[in-house]
């Protein structure tokens, strides 16, 4: 494997480009501090960088992939981009992109992708991730394996230790039909990291939260690494009743980190 590359850019430069920062670059003044979703933007436009007329694009979903897509509505609105053929990881970024005027296919179309552009919910130091907590992990993780070139797009809060270490979810999608068996053979596998699995419901009523697949949403919470990230995914596919789960393995080619000191690009 080739060793893993890191370019840096500084952050007020790329603040600049973006029209980030207040005042003048000749003003006295001391910048403002970007809030997460700037940083998330700055992200999203430089991997829209490596989108290229004529390209088949996976097109991601999230709060930081969202920027990605109207970046690339733009540049194509501009003429700067033409020949786009997007194929989107969701039903809300289906609509976004048909806002955005980009044309849209599916797998079925286009089975080869040129690039994907999505956003992630952990990654770890070997660019492996924890998709999902938006819902749409396995429309993602299809589309995702596809591609010749994935790129992930984050602020620099998402960088855990190991996969699971930021106390937040990892997403397993489950068929409906008895799903309480299921929450309680996944916590059951991972016992030993303290796992406890919760049923992904809405807030406001108490509904299952449901996937564009139809299907639910078994969240994992662990209070220890979980070990070998290939064994721990196969345990978990091998179980009835599994759709798929939320982590991301070998899959990024490319992680772009944006926080307040910079840009950081990782290459494998």
């Amino acid at each position: 494997m080739a060793i893993p590359c890191t370019h840096f850019i500084s952050s007020e430069k790329a603040a600049l480009e973006n029209g980030f920062l207040l005042g003048s670059p000749n003003s006295l003044s001391s910048p403002r501090v970007l809030t997460q979703d700037e940083l998330k933007k700055i992200a999203a436009y430089k991997a829209v960088e490596y989108v290229e007329s004529g390209m088949v694009i996976g097109l991601g979903t999230g709060s930081t992939a969202k920027h990605a897509v109207d970046r690339i509505g733009e540049l194509l609105h501009q003429g700067k981009l033409k020949n786009i053929i997007g194929i989107p990881t969701s039903k809300k970024t289906h609509e976004q992109a048909i806002s955005c005027g980009i044309p849209l296919a599916n797998l079925d179309s286009y089975p080869i992708v040129d690039l994907a552009i999505d956003g992630a919910d952990e990654v770890d130091p070997f660019m492996n991730l924890v998709k999902g907590r938006g819902g749409s992990l396995l429309r993602e993780k299809m589309i995702e394996s596809a591609c010749k070139k994935f790129i992930c797009i984050v602020d620099e809060t998402k960088l855990v230790k190991y996969l699971g270490g930021s106390g937040l979810a990892m997403p397993v999608e489950v068929v409906p039909f008895c799903w309480k068996f299921s929450a309680e053979r996944l916590k059951n596998l991972f016992q030993d990291s303290g796992c406890v699995a919760k049923l992904r419901t809405f807030p406001e009523n108490g509904e299952p939260f449901v996937t564009d697949n139809e299907n639910y949403i078994i969240d994992l919470y662990f209070q220890k690494d979980i070990g070998d990230l290939n064994v721990a995914s196969d345990t978990i596919l091998r179980l009835p009743g599994i759709v798929d789960h939320g982590m991301f393995i070998n899959m990024a080619t490319t992680v772009i980190v944006a926080g307040e000191l910079g840009i950081t690009i990782k290459n494998k």
